[in-house]
């Protein structure tokens, strides 16, 4: 009898054994989805109409649209915002990337994916990636066809996002974002159509990775800081300076950055005609706004892919202009928006600009 017991409690320790490491072994990740809006929440009169309302449908509703989903990640959704991304607001911002970084302060945890309009998400990941300070997934997605419309992708690509965030070879890679199977870095992608469904592109670096119905792989690395390796924070800010784009033409105007000085602009980026390229008199008048305000004048350009070069056709120091590099209008705003937060002056602002 106590060599049947001995051989009872040691099978009932094996099966424990068993049950746990099974348990473990099927354990899915947490993945938080926190909306905003945009044209995958979507909703039109019609399945053939390219007329919508974007920002009518939440998260869960969504969530419960795509098949598959809850076999990926143990997944929960959040209503940040519930707009088109036109108007997307710093506000917004502000509260998304706080979020985020206390939701990934949690070992409890793993990714985060974020739906979003299309218009500004290449604006919203690049913030995301210099303030969040996590080294966790975060994956922007989102749609050009409304919830509603004929071969609506949306999704498909809130299901290949989840996919993303819930794997760990997406660690240490910084904010994507993740449209029509494919992966982009933060600071590298654009949306370069209206309407197409692959409206969204890394055009001077190519994409991060690609993603085919949850299955994945990366091609290359981020090579700029950007995660726990970003020097700016957003921890306690109410609101960021005000830095105002001005597009570039023949002929323009120099009164037009006086108007923006007047506004209370403390930065200005030029969207310049070629290698970030503007007429004298707004070189001249960039150089007075610095003199006599303080504001720095940023030269990127209108064209669609191209590094500004610095003291290519002209001295910046001369000027007290700084050269964007690789860093589209929209994209260099931000990055002189947190740097003015962070009491950072021209003579640092340029490297700033090489390394993030």
């Amino acid at each position: 009898m106590k060599y049947l017991n001995v051989k009872i409690v040691t099978f009932l320790i094996a099966v424990t054994i068993t049950v746990v490491g099974f348990a473990q072994e099927t354990e899915l990740p947490n993945v938080k989805i926190l909306a905003t809006g945009g044209t995958i929440a979507g909703s039109a009169s019609s399945a053939t109409s390219g007329s919508y309302e974007a920002g009518q449908i939440g998260i869960q509703t969504m969530i419960n649209a795509v098949p598959g989903i809850k076999k990926l990640a143990d997944v929960s959704g959040e209503q940040i915002a519930n707009v088109g991304s036109q108007d997307m607001t710093i506000a917004i911002w502000l509260k998304l990337a706080n979020r985020i970084n206390e939701l990934l302060a949690s070992d409890d945890v793993d990714g985060i994916v974020i739906t979003h309009g299309t218009d500004t998400q290449e604006e919203t990941a690049y913030f995301l990636s210099l303030v969040v300070k996590s080294d966790k997934p975060v994956v922007l997605t989102g749609s050009m066809r409304s919830s509603t419309s004929i071969s609506a992708e949306g999704p498909l690509n809130l299901y290949n996002a989840v996919a993303i965030a819930s794997n760990k070879e997406a660690k240490g890679k910084g904010v994507m974002v993740s449209l029509n199977d494919q992966i982009h870095a933060a600071r590298d992608v654009s949306k370069m159509n209206t309407t197409n469904v692959n409206s969204f592109q890394s055009p001077i670096k190519g994409m991060l990775g690609g993603v085919f119905y949850g299955r994945l792989g990366f091609f290359r690395e981020p090579n700029t800081k950007f995660g726990s390796k970003s020097k700016f924070s957003v921890d306690g800010v109410r609101k960021l300076p005000r830095v105002d784009i001005i597009y570039a033409y023949a002929d323009m105007s120099p009164d037009l950055i006086d108007v923006h000085v007047k506004a209370g602009a403390k930065g200005i980026v030029i969207a310049g005609v070629g290698n970030g390229n503007m007429t004298d008199a707004i070189l001249n008048a960039a150089k007075k706004a610095y003199e006599d305000h303080g504001v720095i004048v940023i030269r990127s350009t209108r064209a669609a892919t191209g590094w500004v070069l610095r003291d290519n056709e002209f001295k910046d120091d001369k000027y007290y202009t700084v050269a964007s590099g690789d860093l589209n209008p929209s994209k260099s705003r931000i990055l002189l928006m947190l740097a003015l937060s962070e009491g950072e002056k021209l003579d640092t602002i340029q490297n700033l600009f090489y390394t993030y």
